[in-house]
């Protein structure tokens, strides 16, 4: 299709009468590179490249145009057509490709030519440059490419050109001008080692962009080859641009249909019968634009039918859905315009249903959207996004279902008809015996009650309960728990927090209190917190996966930078440099001085003081109701404004004067200065004082973030990449205009309905729901007023919109925030290395309350040593000791010195360090020493020093001394020092030699002492030379050492003070240091329960049952645990206590009082005297945790001793009380779990601060404006009828609310009512008469309670427009400011977890790593083969059928619920029978398992075993119910059933993920959810003393109030949720006159408004703002874990699955380990990304099973050990590995491969040894070397050898090399296990030969030689530390089948036939030499017999041996490479027969 397109472009533009020649070109490799397109055109049109057929050829209009499929190895590009005189496509393409490198960068570049449009840079560079890792060609396949180096240019006449050249070198380059405007001309391309950046411009500006963007490019990922290169989701534009018969392409016919759409929406918006009432002459204007618009729609339709088709055609019409969707949209206009006629000639009624059919018309919005739809990516991608992210809200959504219809079938079973009323016992009945119900029948306030006397409320005297079942729901209201469908609609209300308490309270007053309070509490929890933020998770996950991939979306992330550019790229002919501009050049007429001022500091600060001042003054208005008119309140404000404005616009002015105009206006942040100046100048116009324009003076205070860097530079990482807010913004508002639309039309028929009548009442109440403030009353009201039919599908309707705006909606203000607030996926890399080097540098420094010591004198205290120094297990010789003598040392003689040096060092010195001497005896010759000159003593203690340093060095202590004065031996450092130390420069030799000195030390020293020995060399080079060397590895081991010697110094400086200072370490100066007293303190103090879950000799972890109980018990130590204990004693009885029941009466309570007082100084006294108060290392108070201990203790121990009996409210007693509420949080303080939580919110509290000053700014500002345009303005008069103050008095009749059923008076009732005087006043609950109340408004309104009242009352006060003003603040506030504030919770949360700075490929290795922590062996048994019954029932057990139809029956069971089991009534025994059936079905089911698994195999699993239990209790049921028949027994039935369903989320894999998520996300939030009980806890307490009496008001009432703790805390727990907070609040501001005051605080019924006020504020912050977004962090952490993508996982579960019954199959008694020998059958029965072939990943087997292998040594492995070691084969540990864990992993990878090498070479050794004694048995004085020639001379060689150094590009042959290559030609491998298989990488041949050539002397028996190898086998065991694991060995591994560049570029075959070919090379190559050789070695061997310590000069003989046989064959690297090589291998040799001798 889009090959037609492309000739028919191609075809009308060729009109130019140019000719263009097609030009492509053909490489030989097999790999098809896209062809990349990118033009600048001044019309802005995009071209597309073809996207199926490889090779098109285009030629002149005149020749036959074709387009044919040619062979797959061909690429073609296309080049533009020339460019038209007015518009100019000018295209043309470089592509460079290179050889050997990792990356193939297409460039391609854009110009433009023709009359007068020019376009400068590369504008539209973005569409259509691509770079990224492509194939490597591989040489052989290069010699052979066509066009060989050839640059290749097509370019039009006045277009660019560029050069083509692939030989791997520079592109060249190519230049052409264009005619008028300018050709820019630039290739990047990538040359072998590094890439070059060349480029030739003709003009230097404008450059810049260009480049920039080719650099950028670089980092996104390549685009498969044959992908189009710009998707549009708006294709039709660019299909039809070309085609150019029709009028239909002209850009403005586009432009005008764009308009159209607009014109249609805004039409069809004012389209209602009430708008028409309103203005009677829109009905015309709709109808005529109406008409304009459709006709011009059916024109464009059908000319697109007659260019394209309708059905029939290359691209017809109706397949189109772009054309689908145009021509439905056409046929509803059509369907509007003939309604409206029929409207307007009456023939249909003025309110019709019929306006129904107008509502898709506003969809035509889309048209006009359509345009901004374009993304620079491929549609296939995202075609890809859009179904994974739409896959996982399906999923999220079931999961979401699946809970609403779980609470929905309890909701029916515990409630039933919640419609029980009290009524008045006269209510009259008709003649059928119902009641005739009026209003006045009611209670006041209507009350619901209960029929059951022991239950919910009883009506009072005068009433009796009835049931209202005769009413229909649209009287009674329309939620409840009659049925299913009616009680999932209540369950998805409630979900939404709104109104969810008042069911609540109706089911309380109904049934028992119990069911209610769980259900609605469990409800809140799963369903509004839990899972509802699972749907956050799942945005912003799927976000964060676009965003990696797609970073094209938003472009790169650049910094905004806050000034204008100081330096541009400019470039020449020898290449690009940066010119800075110059910074003096000023474009203002003003002198230097006044740029002076400018510049100053106290400028801007003059500037700042004006503005704050200018926010104060205005603040400061207030209005008062006294009577005085309203202007005499802002007179004076008026001329104060004046000045302020004047001030400010001198400041712009003066700014302008010296930049110039051009220097000015530049800047962004001028431009606003610039506005808000010139609104604030009209504002002071008289006329316009306090209009709307009191926005501009208002938004003033803006400035002022400039003030303060830390808030400027958050603003701008929040709000600076502003096209993703902004657009997220924009797609909301397009949203709700959209939506409201629909829905008015939907519903403008209804009659006296006001809430859709016309656009701006519908927008409001869209709005609403988006607030989800009352937006259940706005359903409620639709729903009343549709007839029967229509009530269930408006209510579908509702919930829909509702779940898609605040789920998907505000979950992507959350994802735009979290990821503004992400960091990129570079820099995140360098943030890890900062974090690392922050967190090494320890404080040296002791704390201040330590260093105090330091300045008192020195007294240490002497001791004597009665024993000598080896005695001791370290002796450790103090610096503080050594000061005494060493430092006089450097005063005293140097001659003296200088003689005795030389005979007494040596008898002192102490040779080897690494050998323990044995010791001097010490204590016998210090006396000498000291009589002795100074010179001895120096030598005496610098060898005591050396000889403790040495046996500490053998114990593996690490504290090293220095030693003063002395130069070898060891450095100050403290790092031990070789004489000469031989390292290899880097750059000359392979990182592998590096590697292997590292190692040359003894293996002992090594593990002591790695991170001294190393300081980062092991890092230095990283092992695979990947291009580019990681420079910060090297930091890793420095940074360890850093971290150690910090730590080593501050203990060093403890220890001084303790040795000098005898008060140093005594508490309270009193207990002495080392006193038994103290210990016995010390052990009671830490004394804690032991787990002993590792064993205390191996170090191992034990297998433990109850494990995490034994964690629990070990948490604390027993001392807290009793006082943890004591505490909660304490809190219970503290529960107890309420205004009525005090405290201070009833000495009950006082019992726990005194406990804990008594329990908590036993504890204080106890742990100050263990470990001190606060002058001691481990003092008590050291952090703010004790300090708030003593607090409690202090004021319970004072509340104790004073125990007022009188307290007035706010007195000194109160406050003691309040502050005694703490109590609780004590148990904060204890748990060291609790005490994390608190400490990682309060160390993110920057941010937190951050958002709240943001907030409280922007309440600011709305504030002011609402006080200066709203103030004075809002009070009126109660009765509605009166509108003038004056006309204010006297009393009328009020009516009294009563129910919100929609009942009436009867004949001759009126509705209920009082008299009340009339009062003129504010609004109750809030004004704008000054900035306090303002800001507690905009607080409330914040939480989204409220603010409809204040819309209420503004649209009545002040008229509609003003709804706008608190509309936009919603919008602003809540939207983006409290998403702000989720956003930088769960940002914080993760930054402090560490995972915010790990990369993608990071965090994806951790979640697999707790993923695979948390996989099990299957417990499922395999198939029993010999039992025939068993296996058939097994068959049918495990069928999906079997599976299916159980999961039916239980849906089936399940639905038994659907309506309430009530005893006695037909349809409920009914139920009861078929459920008993259905029990009886699921007792086969588990008999059959029982039967195919055995009782033990089905017992194993924990789902078998819920079955079993739900089963059992079934059976139970059933026996019950036939004996009992009560309420009990229905009760366990439906219970049974319920814990059923349950079972579902078990067979539903996607269910038992995000039930997995939730699981572990509700363990891992409990500490979160109890500290937030705790502090609900401790607010209750404190709430029951200030607020436990105030009277009830219009929030607090019977069930909601403060009366006691319990209640308190039911009444928080409806806070956290918001509901109707705020009047709670106010009632609790309560003050007289409105209520009575009393002596003490238990005897008024008043308020407190400072504490109310502070009370309320703080509790709804700290709760809802921060810790319930601690669970969406939690939630959001789990949901990544749990559920991954398939394409994403490293491992998915379906390869998880795979191991999991491969492993099943082997483990055949299920016991979870297996031994080590049949690791080989379950790696080679894998299958998917486990999968490893023996055959062709020979050496990557052998890995892994000896990695296995030397695990435990040999003993069994268990089920992780096995798939961890795979998990780490089957990652890139380069990408997901961080630092540490790389690099353990890569040694330790290393040691296997060497291993595994030398096994190799000793069983192929073995091998010949067997063939040659078997051979030479008759003549056995033949030497070993006349056998090896005789066996060389056997096989027989091929001639026909390629050169294949091309393709083997990588193989360096060394001389060691060559031996195996010959050796492997002639002997046979002997076993299966280590057959050598010689790769064709330099590594492993390296490896295999430089561990085995200890080829064994002549006269040595083969016994010897097998004893010798087994010695090495023996003494080398591998040591493996926790982080190792993983694959970086990849490029050492021979290459495997899952290597995707090994397979790209060569194929099995040709990899086995290359290294066949290599073997035989190296084998004829090195025949001559081997002989030399061998006996090189064998010199090598003898000589070592004769020099017990090895001299080294064995290797180097033979090296120079073969050096000089060789010296072709080895260039100069690879000597060095070989020479320390074989020094490494002879060392270690030596070494191994050293200790083998030892040990014989």
């Amino acid at each position: 299709m889009i090959d037609r397109l492309q000739i028919r472009r191609l075809g009308a533009a060729a009109r130019n009468k140019r000719t263009v020649g097609g030009g492509s070109f053909h490489s030989a490799s097999g790999i098809t590179t896209p062809a990349t397109a990118s033009t600048s055109s001044s019309s802005g049109n995009s071209l597309t490249p073809q996207q199926h057929s490889l090779s098109n050829q285009h030629q002149n209009q005149h020749s036959h145009l074709r387009s044919s499929q040619q062979q797959v190895n061909t690429f073609t590009f296309n080049p533009s057509p020339g460019s038209s005189p007015g518009n100019g496509l000018g295209t043309c393409q470089d592509v460079a490709s290179t050889l050997n490198s990792p990356t193939n960068i297409v460039n391609s570049g854009s110009g433009s030519g023709g009359g007068g449009s020019t376009v400068f840079g590369m504008q539209q560079q973005i569409g259509g440059s691509s770079v990224g890792p492509t194939t490597v060609i591989s040489s052989q396949t290069a010699t052979n490419a066509h066009n060989n180096g050839a640059g290749s240019t097509v370019c039009p006449v006045g277009g660019v050109g560029g050069g083509l050249n692939i030989l791997g070198g520079i592109g060249g380059l190519g230049g052409g001008t264009a005619t008028a405007g300018m050709g820019i001309c630039g290739g990047i391309s990538s040359t072998v080692g590094s890439a070059a950046i060349t480029g030739v411009p003709p003009i230097g500006l404008g450059i810049a962009t260009g480049i920039g963007n080719k650099i950028m490019l670089g980092r996104k990922q390549s685009l498969k080859g044959g992908e189009p290169f710009l998707a549009d989701y708006g294709p039709e534009e660019s299909l039809n641009e070309s085609a150019d018969i029709e009028w239909v392409n002209k850009l403005w016919v586009r432009r005008l249909m764009r308009l159209c759409a607009l014109v249609s929406l805004t039409s069809v918006s004012l389209n209602t019968p009430k708008t028409f009432e309103r203005h009677p002459s829109l009905q015309y204007i709709t109808f005529v634009s109406d008409t304009a618009v459709t006709v011009l729609f059916t024109a464009e339709m059908i000319a697109k039918m007659h260019i394209r088709g309708v059905l029939h055609g290359e691209v017809p019409y109706l397949k189109d859905h772009w054309c689908q969707f145009d021509a439905s949209m056409v046929s509803f206009l059509w369907v509007s315009i003939i309604l409206q006629i029929f409207e307007v000639l009456e023939i249909v009624p003025k309110f019709s249903y019929l306006s129904i059919m107008r509502a898709p018309r506003p969809l035509i919005m889309i048209r006009f959207l359509r345009v901004f739809l374009k993304f620079s990516m491929p549609k296939s991608r995202i075609n890809q996004i859009f179904k994974r992210s739409s896959q996982q809200i399906y999923n999220v959504t079931l999961f979401f279902l699946f809970f609403m219809s779980l609470y929905g079938l309890l909701g029916v079973q515990f409630f039933g008809e919640l419609k029980n009323h009290c009524v008045m016992n006269n209510t009259e009945y008709d003649l059928l015996g119902r009641p005739m119900l009026t209003i006045n029948s009611l209670a006041i306030p209507d009350t619901f009650c209960s029929m059951d006397p022991d239950s919910g409320y009883q009506c009072s005297p005068g009433m009796r309960c009835m049931k209202m079942d005769f009413l229909s729901g649209y009287v009674i209201g329309f939620n409840g728990f009659e049925d299913i469908a009616t009680s999932i609609f209540t369950v998805y209300q409630a979900a939404s927090q709104e109104g969810w308490v008042f069911i609540m309270y109706r089911a309380i007053d109904s049934l028992p209190a119990w069911r209610a309070a769980f259900y609605f509490s469990t409800m809140i929890f799963f369903l509004a917190w839990l899972v509802k933020n699972v749907f956050i998770a799942v945005i912003t996950e799927t976000f964060n996966e676009i965003r990696v991939q797609f970073q094209q979306m938003w472009g790169a992330r650049g910094h905004i930078q806050k000034t204008a550019a100081s330096q541009i790229l400019s470039g020449n002919d020898s290449g690009w440099r940066l010119v800075t501009i110059d910074d003096n050049k000023h474009g203002g007429l003003a002198p230097e001085t006044c740029h002076a001022i400018l510049r100053s500091p106290y400028f801007r600060m003059l500037v700042m003081t004006v503005i704050l001042a200018n926010g104060i003054v205005t603040a400061t208005m207030a209005f008062k109701h006294d009577g005085r008119p309203r202007h005499v309140f802002y007179e004076k404000y008026y001329y104060i404004e004046v000045a302020f404005t004047c001030l400010l616009d001198l400041e712009t002015l003066f700014k302008i004067y010296c930049l110039g105009w051009r220097g000015y206006y530049k800047h962004s942040i001028h431009k606003f200065e610039l506005l808000l100046a010139a609104g604030t100048s009209l504002h002071i116009v008289p006329l316009f004082y306090l209009s709307g324009l009191t926005y501009f003076q208002v938004l003033r205070v803006v400035r002022l973030i400039k003030a303060s860097p830390m808030l400027e530079g958050f603003v701008y990482k929040i709000f600076g990449p502003g096209k993703k807010l902004g657009s997220l913004i924009i797609f909301t508002m397009c949203l709700l205009i959209i939506s409201s639309s629909i829905s008015m039309q939907l519903f403008c028929f209804l009659c006296d309905f006001t809430k859709f009548e016309s656009f701006p009442e519908a927008f409001m109440s869209m709005f609403q729901i988006l607030t989800q403030e009352a937006w259940v009353e706005v359903m409620d009201e639709t729903m009343i007023r549709t007839s029967k039919t229509l009530t269930p599908l408006v209510a579908v309707y509702f919930i829909l919109y509702h779940l898609f705006v605040t789920l998907i909606v505000l979950s992507l203000f959350v994802a735009v925030i979290l990821d503004n607030l992400e960091l990129d996926e570079d820099i995140k890399k360098l943030k890890q290395l900062k974090f690392r080097e922050q967190s090494a540098e320890i404080k040296e420094t002791l704390p201040f309350r330590l260093r105090i010591f330091e300045k008192f004198p020195d007294s240490p205290q002497m001791t004597i040593l009665h024993r000598i120094p080896n005695d001791f297990i370290l002796p450790k010789v103090r610096e503080s000791f050594m000061k005494h003598f060493v430092i006089e040392l450097e005063t005293d003689d140097p001659s003296l010195v200088e003689n005795c040096k030389r005979p007494m060092s040596e008898c002192w010195e102490s040779n080897v360090v690494f050998r323990k001497q044995k010791p001097v005896r010490i204590m016998n010759k210090t006396a000498k020493v000291r009589a002795a000159g100074s010179s001895l003593r120096k030598l005496a203690i610098t060898h005591i020093i050396n000889d403790s340093n040495n046996q500490r060095l053998m114990l593996g202590d690490s504290a090293m001394l220095p030693v003063v004065g002395t130069k070898g031996g060891l450095k100050s450092q403290g790092t031990i020092t070789h004489s000469k130390p031989w390292r290899v420069d880097q750059k000359k030799f392979g990182s592998r030699s590096i590697r292997r000195s590292v190692r040359s030390g003894s293996i002992k020293l090594k593990q002591t002492y790695e991170h001294l020995m190393e300081n980062g060399d092991i890092a230095a080079a990283p092992r695979a030379n990947s291009g580019r060397a990681r420079p910060h590895d090297l930091d890793i081991k420095l940074l360890q050492a850093k971290r150690q010697q910090a730590e080593m110094r501050r203990n060093q400086r403890e220890e001084d003070l303790r040795e000098n200072h005898p008060f140093f370490d005594t508490p309270l100066f009193l207990v002495p240091r080392e006193s038994r007293f103290r210990k016995i303190c010390q052990k009671i103090v830490h004394a804690r329960y032991d787990a002993r879950l590792k064993d205390p000799l191996t170090g191992k972890e034990r297998k433990v049952q109850y494990k995490s109980l034994h964690n629990f018990l070990g948490l604390v130590t027993y001392l807290d645990w009793v006082m943890i204990f004591a505490t909660t004693l304490s809190c219970i009885s503290m529960m107890f206590e309420t205004p009525s029941y005090r405290l201070m009466n009833h000495p009950t309570l006082q019992i726990a009082e005194y406990g804990f007082v008594i329990f908590m100084s036993l504890e204080l006294a106890m742990k100050i005297l263990a470990d001190g108060l606060f002058f001691t290392p481990k003092a008590y108070i050291k952090d703010v945790a004790a300090a708030l201990d003593v607090f409690i203790y202090v004021v319970s121990t004072s509340f104790l001793c004073w125990m007022p009996h009188n307290i007035p409210t706010s007195s000194a007693a109160q406050l003691l009380m309040i502050l005694r509420c703490v109590r609780p949080l004590r148990i904060f303080t204890l748990v060291p779990h609790m005490r994390k939580v608190v400490y990682e919110l309060c160390r993110g509290f920057k941010e937190i601060l951050l958002v709240s000053t943001l907030l409280i700014l922007l309440m600011f500002i709305f504030a002011s404006y609402g006080v200066q345009l709203y103030g004075g303005r809002l009070a009126r008069c109660n009765d509605p009828t009166i509108l003038h103050r004056e006309d204010c008095v006297g009393v009328f009749m009020r009516r009294v609310f009563v129910t919100k059923m929609k009942l009436t008076p009867g004949p001759d009732e009126s509705y209920p009512a009082m008299l009340v005087p009339r009062v003129w006043a504010n609004p109750r609950r809030f004004n704008f008469d000054n900035i306090g109340d303002a800001m507690l408004t905009l607080f409330e309104v914040l939480s989204f309670k409220g603010w409809l009242d204040v819309r209420d009352v503004l649209i009545k006060a002040v008229g509609p427009i003003h709804a706008i003003y608190i509309h936009i603040y919603i919008f602003l506030g809540c939207m983006i400011g409290l998403t702000l504030f989720v956003g930088v919770v769960i940002a914080n949360y993760s930054e402090n977890k560490g995972t915010a700075l790990l990369t993608v490929d990071q965090r994806r290795w951790c979640d697999l790593k707790k993923r695979l922590k948390i996989a099990q062996p299957l417990h499922l048994p395999p198939r029993p083969d010999g039992r025939k019954i068993r296996a058939f029932t097994y068959d049918i057990t495990q069928h999906i059928i079997f599976k299916r139809v159980i999961a039916v029956v239980v849906l089936i069971n399940s639905m038994l619920l659907s309506i309430t089991w009530i005893k006695g009534e037909v349809h409920t025994e009914r139920l009861v029978i078929v459920s008993a059936v259905l029990t009886f079905v699921f007792v086969i089911e588990v008999v059959m398992k029982n039967i195919a698994f055995t009782p033990r195999g089905y017992w194993q699993s924990r789902r078998n075993r819920y079955d079993l239990l739900v089963t059992v209790a079934g059976v139970i049921w059933i026996i019950l119910q036939t004996i009992l028949r009560n309420d009990l027994s229905y009760f366990f039935g439906f219970m049974v059933v319920i814990l059923r369903f349950f079972t579902i989320t078990g067979k539903h894999t996607t269910l038992k993920m995000l039930m997995l998520t939730v699981g572990v996300s509700v363990c891992k939030s409990f500490f979160i959810i109890f500290g937030m009980f705790l502090l609900v806890f401790f607010y209750a307490l404190a709430g029951t003393i200030l607020f436990g009496t105030v009277k009830y008001g219009e929030g607090i009432g019977r069930r909601a109030n403060f009366g006691s703790p319990v209640t308190g805390v039911a009444m928080l727990f409806r806070i956290v949720t918001g509901e109707d907070w705020n009047k709670i609040m106010h009632d609790c501001m309560v003050q007289p006159p409105y209520c009575t005051l009393g002596e003490n605080y238990w005897e008024t019924d008043c308020g407190n408004f400072t504490a109310s006020l502070i009370y309320f504020c703080t509790f709804y912050v700290i709760i809802t703002y921060i810790v319930l977004n601690l669970l969406v962090a939690i939630i959001m952490e789990n949901f990544s874990l749990f559920y991954s993508n398939e394409e994403d996982a490293l491992l998915s579960y379906a390869d998880i699955r795979n191991f999991q019954n491969t492993w099943n199959i082997v483990d055949i008694h299920q016991r979870g380990v297996i031994p080590v020998r049949r690791v080989k059958f379950i790696l080679r029965l894998l299958k998917g990304r486990l999968e490893c072939d023996p055959q062709k990943d020979r050496l990557l087997f052998k890995y892994m099973c000896y990695e296995l292998d030397k695990l435990h040594n040999g003993e069994d492995v268990t089920f992780h050990d096995v798939i961890n070691m795979l998990s780490y084969r089957s990652v890139d540990i380069r990408k997901a590995l961080q630092l540490e864990e790389l690099l353990a992993r890569e040694e330790f990878e290393y040691l296997v491969e060497e291993e595994v090498a030398k096994m190799t070479i000793r069983t192929w050794l073995e091998g010949c040894l067997k063939k040659i004694r078997a051979q030479n048995a008759s003549k056995q004085q033949n030497s070993l070397i006349a056998g090896l020639r005789a066996t060389n001379e056997q096989p027989v060689m091929r001639p026909n050898v390629q050169d294949d150094k091309a393709a083997s590009g990588v193989i360096d042959k060394s001389a060691i090399s060559t031996i195996s290559g010959a050796v492997a030609g002639t002997c046979p491998p002997t076993s299966d296990a280590f057959s050598p298989t010689l790769s064709s990488t330099e590594n492993d041949e390296k490896d295999a030969s430089s561990s085995g050539i200890a080829l064994p002397h002549s006269d040595v028996h083969a016994s010897s030689v097998r004893h010798v190898m087994a010695v090495g086998k023996r003494n080398y065991v591998l040591n493996r530390s926790d982080s190792t694991g993983s694959s970086a060995g990849r490029k050492f591994l021979a290459p495997t089948s899952s290597d995707p560049q090994q397979r790209s570029t060569l194929s099995d075959k040709e990899r086995l036939h290359i290294s066949s070919q290599q073997r035989k090379k190296n084998s004829m190559t090195t025949l001559p030499h081997v002989a030399q050789l061998a006996s090189v070695a064998l010199h090598g061997y003898g000589d070592h017999h004769q020099h017990r310590h090895g001299t080294l000069s064995s290797p180097s003989a033979m090296m120079s041996q073969l050096i000089g046989g060789s010296g072709k064959l080895l260039p100069f690297n690879n000597q060095a490479n070989a020479v320390y090589e074989v020094h490494d291998w002879w060392q270690e040799q030596v070494l191994c027969t050293q200790t083998s001798d030892g040990e014989a």
